[in-house]
């Protein structure tokens, strides 16, 4: 009578592996915030520093490179440094992910939402 109650069981397990694998991802997402990636140009002169999930904290830029003829010089240093930055979180936020559904038998090239 009761034949069919075993794709319940494996259903039942596969929700818990599901609210479990959303609890994570909810603290992953928390987590992220506190990674810190730094983004570098310039051999250091410009350095970018951000969040895994691309939020820029903080710039640091050597003085010696503020000379009013290098405007434009100065201006990609810092834009590579930021994209170095926002590359590189970007990088870890899909390292994290990856660590997060190794278990799971995803894809590994799965892109999940962040």
């Amino acid at each position: 009578m009761f034949k069919g109650l075993g794709g319940l069981g494996d259903m039942a397990g596969m929700m818990k592996k599901a609210q479990e694998m959303q609890k994570q991802m909810g603290q992953l997402q928390e987590d992220l915030h506190d990674i810190v990636v730094v983004g570098i140009s310039g051999a250091g002169l410009v350095k970018a520093t951000a969040s895994a999930k691309g939020e820029l904290k903080a710039l640091d830029i050597d003085p010696s490179i503020f000379n009013g003829d290098d405007k434009e010089v100065v201006e990609d240093l810092i834009l590579a440094a930021i994209k170095d930055a926002q590359s590189k979180a970007s990088d870890k936020a899909q390292e994290e992910m990856a660590k997060l559904t190794d278990g799971l038998g995803l894809p590994a090239d799965m892109k999940l939402p962040f």
